[in-house]
């Protein structure tokens, strides 16, 4: 198992742009395949996007693709997520999670940090 802590979330306004982080404590880490949820107050968690512990990328989901992006430094154990041109549809809570191999399901979470975009 592996414990996630997603950092970065705050409140800006529409058009701005926030880095969020997922830090892991474990010693294989370049072996989890790490993905981005949200969940906006009252919805269901959607995928955003995941990253392979070599660099490979999912389909980013349609509601962020070509504003948010994935990457991951495995000598930091932190996986990032950029987000920019920021839109008040993207206020949620966004989580982390982690899992081993594209075949498996998620099943390490973070606790999840708010991102509020006001118009």
């Amino acid at each position: 198992q592996v414990q996630l802590v997603e950092s970065g979330g705050g409140s800006v306004q529409a058009g701005a742009s926030l880095r969020l982080s997922c830090a892991a404590s474990t010693r294989t880490f370049s072996s989890y395949v790490i993905g981005w949820f949200r969940q906006a107050q009252g919805g269901e968690r959607e995928f955003l996007m995941a990253i392979t512990g070599t660099g490979v990328r999912t389909t980013s989901a349609d509601s962020v693709k070509g504003r948010f992006t994935i990457s991951r430094a495995n000598v930091k154990n932190t996986v990032y997520l950029q987000m920019d041109s920021l839109k008040p549809e993207d206020t949620a809570v966004y989580y982390c999670a982690a899992k081993k191999g594209v075949g498996a399901l998620y099943d390490n979470w973070g606790q999840g940090t708010q991102v509020t975009v006001s118009s």
